[in-house]
């Protein structure tokens, strides 16, 4: 039987990306991504947030390095990521994180209150990601949360 390890998150950065270089010269960008979730306890609606640790390796991480701010929104599509070390204290430590496969950059850089935007398909076409967004596009609504039966 196959395994499946796949992840998809849409999200708001928790942070400015932080771009980093390993020995051998990879560019290594982690990014912390606020994703809301609302379910219904009794009669009322509970809104609560995950938060998560993505990686991203490579070109695509110094696009997000350069094109990303704190409270922008992304969509991630990856996996996860399960890694155990030693802290200094010698405790072991252990860590799930989303690994990211491909990055898309959703709004413009004025929905994080940043730099002026620059036109979708620039930022897509320059950045070696994906310039089909369609997984991630909103559809208008025809229904509330209230009309799911579960």
């Amino acid at each position: 039987m196959a395994s499946i390890n796949r992840v998809v998150l849409v999200g708001n950065l928790t942070r400015d990306p932080e771009l980093r270089q390993t020995p051998n010269g990879t560019s290594v960008c982690t990014l912390g991504l606020a994703v809301n979730d609302r379910y219904k306890q009794g009669d009322e609606w509970v809104e609560r947030v995950n938060f998560f640790d993505v990686i991203v390796w490579g070109a695509q991480a110094e696009n997000c390095e350069r094109y990303l701010s704190k409270g922008r929104p992304v969509a991630v599509d990856g996996r996860l990521s399960y890694r155990t070390w030693e802290a200094q204290d010698g405790g072991k430590r252990s860590k799930v994180e989303v690994v990211a496969q491909s990055v898309q950059f959703l709004g413009s850089r004025q929905d994080s209150g940043s730099q002026p935007a620059e036109p979708a398909a620039a930022a897509a076409g320059s950045s070696g990601l994906s310039p089909d967004t369609s997984d991630f596009e909103q559809q208008p609504s025809q229904g509330t949360d209230d009309d799911i039966p579960f």
